[in-house]
């Protein structure tokens, strides 16, 4: 398996590419529904983070900085 950063944009392309397997029965509604999880806990984690960073006038950590770029730490 390839080694892809967790980017905003990997997360949705994978999350499209489960999408076409299920339509393409090449993947069961349950396993879809256990990745899409995984995407919802993920974006909350984020959106969790960037609140904070908002209240307590704090920059925006640098990870999500990072996942919502697609850039990778050297």
């Amino acid at each position: 398996m390839k080694d892809i950063a967790l980017t905003a944009t990997s997360l949705k392309e994978s999350l499209w590419e489960t999408l076409n397997k299920v339509k393409a029965r090449k993947l069961l509604p349950g396993h879809a529904d256990a990745i899409a999880s995984q995407a919802r806990e993920i974006l909350r984690t984020v959106k969790i983070q960037l609140a904070i960073s908002g209240h307590t006038n704090r920059p925006v950590p640098l990870e999500v900085v990072e996942f919502s770029e697609g850039k990778r730490k050297k």
